[in-house]
């Protein structure tokens, strides 16, 4: 039973929450409660109307749409030009309530703040791309569906959907209609969802005051309560409330003799159930079939070549059916219908959606041998002269060496999502809870499990400990080793203010760390949920299986028909010679074996497998080695820059600028310039601007000022790329560079030219300080550049990549450190949208461009880069604008992206090469062109096991990607 807050019945506490005094202009018709409504299953969606004018207008569409059967009530106000109706999804649509609306004669405009929630699912019994295109479609095709990717490899489907239009059984059931197998995997965020399990909770009258209580709790979104195991899962908002209150409160709720308990309870990992499940059944069947497979192999072909062990299946039991033909039809026929019933399953769904895959081609080739077979033994049971051959043990090792290879595939398969398995295990399962007095003194220490922390927490983290989650260390000092999470090899030193990452190993001291980020706002939930997005992602190059598949099938099917028809012909009209053809089959059987070689030889997984193994993969390790690429697009992309444009600030240089001189060139005071650039770089973020601030505090310490003097600011204003502005007190203060200076219309004197000329020379910007129109004073500020810079530039140079830097600082700083990097093109004195620009000019040229930000005020380029890379992003993962987003800021890591993605493309095509020259090279050698020259053919047993060494081999390839090595480690 699912219960959302925002979808109480009628007359419950969202009575409580409606405005006492309604829009005088507001008509509300209410219809009568219905069966419906005392279930509670009813929607709420609004609408934006437009060209209302009066109250009658509203009265109008109120009247049109509360006719509709399945609408219980519907408000407009005209004064919002807004429609509200709350309907039952079960008589009528959203789409139906808006086309209703629109007759009315009033344009109707969705509302752009609709919910639109997302769910993942696991997707069973998809084989081949066919199969996720299938699924894909069907998703497609609900009501309510925005978007929905199916991803092969991953065997997983993410959902978007519109809640009031549909559910996730309505998805689950277009999936298990399309012939597929759907179990949930989440909806919603499930990392902000927390299980309990339920003690005391006895009678019904327990579980309404359980659903009151959490119904009118702060901070809970929805819960469902699993009645029959006493279970309750409750999705929250971790800034209002967390799993420790929500407990307290189910305790709390106890009355008189009555008492509550809730205690954590952690469900099975689905993931590694569901893959532990699948291997389990593949094996199972594998040896099931091996039962009646290995006996049917040694009557049919070892036995007959040992006389006289052999000579008993010789035995005639009625005219010409011996004891062989009769052991191996009842040994074979478990095989084929028991065993075998997966592929019958599924070839009859795909016939259904009128689509093929590899069941179909499997059904088709066992059926032919099988029946054939069937036909041959009832022919020599009812004929005294009839001499053929049957061929049961086609049929059964075909069906076993098929199910040995998806065995073998699916264990391969499991290996690719490793680093995200090892990811997602860094987390500890427990943490130590201090609880601390106002002094700040600790009174209690409580071990707790990980996923009761709640934000604010103060955590106790022990040497050799893990980091249960991000904060912000309080007391203590240590060293912290990120390797798993940013791939930096030594360990970061860690002291009061500094950050830490949740699943980071602590060295060598106690630490006493303040939760700020817990459930899917860690670094480490983003990081997991960006590479299973990745992972899901489909890359451009995937467009070529998905091509071929549309024909694969047939066209296999149509050649399978040409080479029976090639063979049987012309051996029946003695075109070719007669010794061609084996002394135990007649030429019927022989062409009937090629045709069914090329039906099952054929194989259309490898190619569905080419490209998502090898993006799994590849997602994987970059996510291990500090590399988050955003899915198979972002790696296509990757691999094909040519030119790389680098941010100056943060990027090319450390991002932790300090005035190194200052100078005054007006008769202000120096604690009056230092007091109104400080008030005025206060209300600034910009690295710079931070160095100011503390240089001009430090300068009036240093000449005895006991105090700060602390301005408000007024008409403060930043000027993208020049600097801010602001009154403060009856001054008008400018602080910024040179630019800043020319456009406001202030002059600046040859001595303040020679100050910023010299400093520009050493590579230092120059921060101008103007006081009511004149400049008072200027800040030398220096961001030393990074030790890899010059190291990473050359070695992008060398993988034939030309670097460009673009920023918001004047030429002569700009060009001074290009120099000392290595870089030869230079566009200075940038703004933001400037740089955007400068990407588009660069791609006019025909140039691939990559832009490298701290992701910021680079967002603008970063989006109109081919691929944009945010680096140094930290803990804030989640950078929309970005492509790629470096974790370290490590240039190195730049160098690591455009390689991993050149040797995943390279990979992709190797799985190509492999899969596509499979099927070129098989089907011929299947359909017998080397049988008349060589004497080889391939029986459709040995086509079966190379179909499925195919696909183990191409999942094999992308495997290798795991044992990648960053080209450029600088020491």
């Amino acid at each position: 039973m699912n219960y959302s807050k925002q979808k109480m019945e009628a007359n419950g506490k969202d009575d409580l929450r409606t405005p006492l005094l309604q829009y005088s202009d507001s008509v509300v018709i209410k219809i009568p409660d219905s069966d419906y409504q005392k279930k509670g299953k009813i929607s709420t969606i609004m609408f934006r109307v437009r060209n209302i004018e009066c109250a009658s207008c509203a009265t109008s569409i109120e009247s049109a749409l509360g006719k509709l059967n399945g609408v219980e009530s519907v408000m407009v106000s005209p004064l919002q030009g807004q429609a509200m109706i709350k309907y039952v999804p079960e008589l009528i649509n959203a789409k139906q309530i808006k086309e209703s609306l629109e007759d009315t004669g009033f344009p109707v405009d969705d509302f752009p703040e609709q919910d639109v929630a997302v769910c993942r699912m696991k997707i069973k019994g998809m084989a081949c791309t066919s199969c996720s295109e299938s699924v894909e479609r069907a998703l497609q095709m609900v009501n309510g569906v925005k978007k929905a990717v199916v991803g092969l490899a991953l065997e997983e489907a993410k959902v978007h959907f519109d809640p009031n239009l549909t559910d996730t059984d309505h998805i689950i059931e277009a999936v298990e209609d399309a012939g597929f197998g759907a179990i949930l995997i989440s909806s919603g965020n499930d990392a902000n969802k927390v299980h309990l399990k339920l003690e005391g909770v006895n009678t019904p009258e327990d579980l309404t005051t359980i659903k009151s209580l959490l119904v009118s709790a702060p901070g809970v979104n929805d819960f469902a309560i699993d009645e029959t195991e006493k279970k309750v899962t409750i999705s929250y908002n971790p800034g209002v409330t967390g799993p420790r209150s929500l407990i307290q409160l189910i305790q709390e709720a106890g009355h008189d003799s009555k008492t509550y308990n809730a205690t954590l309870y952690i469900p099975p990992q689905q993931r590694e159930q569901d893959q532990l499940h699948e291997i389990r059944m593949y094996r199972n069947q594998f040896l099931f079939s091996c039962l009646f497979t290995v006996p049917v192999f040694m009557f049919s072909m070892i036995l007959p070549m040992l006389p006289p062990y052999g000579n008993w299946l010789e035995y005639k039991i009625h005219n010409m059916l011996t004891i062989g033909m009769f052991v191996n039809w009842i040994l074979c026929t478990p095989v084929q219908f028991i065993v075998g019933q997966r592929f019958y399953v599924g070839s009859y769904h795909a016939l259904r959606r009128k689509s093929a895959n590899m069941d179909v081609l499997v059904a088709l080739g066992t059926n032919a041998a099988y029946f054939y077979s069937v036909y041959v033994v009832i022919k020599a049971l009812t004929s005294q002269t009839f001499e053929g051959q049957e061929f049961f043990e086609t049929s059964a090792m075909l069906i076993s060496f098929i199910l040995l290879g998806k065995y073998l595939e699916v264990v391969a398969k499991g290996k690719t999502s490793d680093a995200l398995a090892k990811l997602t295990d860094l987390a500890p399962d427990s943490a130590y809870l201090l609880a601390l007095d106002s002094d700040g003194n600790i009174i209690s220490e409580m071990e707790i499990s990980t996923q009761l922390i709640q934000r604010n927490d103060i955590l106790k983290i022990v040497p050799g400990a893990k980091v249960p989650v991000d904060g912000i260390v309080v007391d203590g000092q240590s060293h912290v080793n990120e390797s798993m999470i940013t791939g930096e090899a030594m360990p970061i030193p860690k002291r009061p203010g500094d950050k830490v990452i949740g699943g980071t190993m602590n060295e060598n001291g106690c630490l006493l760390v303040k939760a700020t980020h817990v459930g899917s706002e860690t670094a480490l939930s983003q990081i997991v949920q960006l590479v299973e997005a990745a992972q899901l992602a489909r890359a451009p190059v995937q467009k070529l299986a998905d091509q071929i598949s549309k024909f694969f099938v047939p066209t296999v099917v149509t050649a399978a028909f040409i080479t029976w028809l090639g063979w049987f012909i012309p051996g029946k009209f003695g075109i070719f010679p007669k010794h061609w053809i084996p002394k135990d089959m007649d030429g019927f059987e022989l062409a009937l074996q090629f045709g069914i070689s090329v039906l099952v030889v054929a194989c259309p997984c490898a190619l569905g497998l080419a490209t998502p193994t090898a993006v799994m993969v590849a997602s994987g390790k970059g996510a291990s080695l500090g590399v988050l690429i955003k899915g198979g697009n972002a790696l296509e992309k990757a691999h094909k820059v040519n030119t790389i444009v680098f941010d100056k600030t943060g990027t090319l240089t450390v991002g932790k600028p300090e005035v190194v001189s200052a100078k005054f060139f007006s008769t202000f005071p120096m604690e009056e310039v230092c007091d109104m650039a400080t008030a005025t770089e206060a209300n600034s973020e910009h690295p710079i601007a931070k160095a100011v601030v503390e240089h001009a505090n430090k300068l009036r310490q240093k000449h005895g000022s006991q105090a700060e003097h602390l301005f408000d600011v007024k008409e403060f204003e930043v000027h993208p790329g020049t600097g801010v502005s602001g009154k403060v007190g009856h001054r008008t203060v400018l602080v910024g560079n040179k630019r800043l200076m020319h456009t406001c219309k202030i002059l600046v004197g040859p001595d303040v030219e020679a100050y910023i000329s010299e400093n520009e020379q050493l590579a230092r910007t120059c921060v101008l300080v103007a006081i009511d129109g004149e400049v008072a004073g200027a800040f030398s500020v220096t961001d030393p550049v990074k030790t890899e810079a010059r190291c990473v530039i050359s070695f992008l140079r060398s993988m034939g990549i030309s670097s460009i830097m673009v920023t918001g600082d004047n030429l002569s700083t700009a060009t001074a450190v290009a120099k000392e990097v290595g870089i030869d093109k230079v566009f200075a004195e940038t703004d933001p949208l400037g740089k955007a620009d400068k990407i588009k000019e660069l791609q006019f040229k025909g140039l691939n461009v990559a832009m490298v930000g701290d992701g910021i005020n680079d967002s603008p380029a970063l989006v109109a880069a081919d691929v944009g890379m945010a680096i140094g992003a930290g803990t804030d993962v989640a950078i929309e604008a970005a492509d790629i987003v470096l974790i370290k800021s490590n240039l190195e890591d730049v160098v690591t992206a455009i390689d991993l993605s050149k040797k995943t493309m390279s990979r992709i095509r190797l799985n190509y090469v492999w899969a596509l020259g499979y099927n070129i090279l098989g089907m011929p050698i299947a359909a017998g062109i080397l049988y008349p020259f060589t004497g080889i053919r391939l029986p459709p047993w040995l086509a079966g096991a190379c179909m499925a060494a195919s696909s183990l081999s191409v999942v094999c390839s992308s495997l290798l990607l795991q044992s990648y090595k960053k080209p450029l480690q600088v020491k």
